[in-house]
C-alpha cells in the first residue's frame, strides 16, 4: 500500500543521500531534498565520481572544475547543508571493489550518524543501464547493515566513531521495485527544476547525446541545436523535469510528485510500534 511520506519536523535529524553522479540528487529527487531542507533535515549528500568525462566539447580538466561548481551549485539551490567527494572517476565504479566503496560509504555513515538513509534501489523493476548507479545502490544497500557491526573496519573505531543503525532506508531510481512512499512536490518543483539547470556541463553533454541518438534514427530536432548552440539548458530540461513530476503526481493524484521505495526499522515497523515506545522529539 502506497501511502505520502511525512517529512515534518526534522529538527536534529540528518539524511544521507549517497549518489553516484552530480546531477542524480536533482533529477532523481530533487523536490523531495529541497522539502527534507525546508522542514529543518540536515541533508549531507556523498557524491562518488568526479564526473570527469560528463562533458562535450570540453577538456577533462575543465570538465571535473566545472563540474563541481554546478554541483555545488545545485545543492545549495536544494538547501543541501553539506556535501562528501569520494573521488572516483566517473564511469568506472562497474570495475571497483565492492568492499571499497562499501567501506567508503560506511565510514560516512558513522561520520554522520543518520536517521535515514538514500540511494538507487538495488532492486528496481527496470534495468538500470548505468554501473556507477548499479555499484552505489549495492555497496550502499550493504553499509546499511554493516555500519552497525563492531567487527566491520574497527579501524573507524580508532578515529572515535562508532556503530550506527539508520531508521529508514529510501529507495529512488528510474522505477523503483515497490513504490511505499510519495513525496508532494508542487510546493519544490521549481527548486527542483532551478537546480536541474544549475548542470549547464553535463545537461549540455545530454543535449549532445541525444542529438546523436536522434541523427542515427533520422531526425533533427532544432530545439537541441538551439541548446548546444547558445548554451542554455532550460528549454531542454525544464520541460522535461516538470513533465516527469506531473506524470508520477497524477499517478497518486498530486500536481507533482516523485516515488520512493521505503523500509523502516530493517522492515520491522510493526513489531517495533508493538513493543517499543517513541521517545520525545
Amino acid at each position: 500500500m502506497t501511502g505520502f511520506a511525512d517529512l515534518s519536523d526534522g529538527r536534529g535529524r540528518t539524511v544521507l543521500l549517497v549518489v553516484a553522479h552530480a546531477d542524480d540528487p536533482a533529477l532523481f529527487l530533487g523536490g523531495t531534498v529541497a522539502r527534507w531542507s525546508l522542514e529543518g533535515w540536515r541533508v549531507v549528500v556523498v557524491r562518488a565520481t568526479d564526473d570527469r568525462w560528463d562533458s562535450w566539447n570540453t577538456d577533462e580538466a575543465t570538465t571535473i572544475r566545472q563540474n563541481k561548481q554546478q554541483f555545488d551549485e545545485a545543492m545549495a539551490i536544494l538547501g543541501v547543508a553539506d556535501v562528501v567527494e569520494l573521488g572516483w572517476p566517473t564511469d568506472t565504479l562497474g570495475d571497483a571493489s565492492e568492499t571499497t566503496v562499501r567501506e567508503q560509504i560506511i565510514r560516512q555513515i558513522r561520520v554522520h550518524r543518520p536517521h535515514s538513509l538514500v540511494t538507487f534501489d538495488p532492486h528496481g523493476r527496470f534495468a538500470e543501464d548505468n554501473e556507477d548507479h548499479k555499484m552505489i545502490a549495492r555497496a550502499t544497500d550493504e553499509a546499511f547493515w554493516t555500519s552497525q557491526f563492531d567487527k566491520h573496519h574497527p579501524e573507524h573505531f580508532d578515529e572515535g566513531l562508532a556503530p550506527h543503525g539508520c531508521f529508514e532506508r529510501w529507495y529512488f531510481g528510474r522505477a523503483v521495485g515497490e513504490v511505499t512512499h510519495v513525496v508532494d512536490i508542487s510546493a519544490t518543483l521549481d527548486t527542483k527544476v532551478r537546480a536541474a539547470c544549475a548542470h549547464r556541463t553535463m545537461m549540455l553533454n545530454y543535449a549532445h547525446q541525444l542529438r546523436l541518438q536522434a541523427e542515427s534514427g533520422g531526425w533533427d530536432v532544432a530545439m537541441l541545436d538551439d541548446v548546444l548552440a547558445t548554451g542554455d539548458v532550460r528549454p531542454l530540461m525544464e520541460p522535461l523535469v516538470r513533465a516527469g513530476a506531473a506524470r508520477t503526481g497524477e499517478r497518486h493524484g498530486l500536481a507533482a510528485a516523485e516515488e520512493f521505495r521505503m523500509v523502516r526499522f530493517g522492515g520491522l515497523s510493526a513489531w517495533l510500534e508493538r513493543v517499543g515506545t517513541p521517545r520525545p522529539h
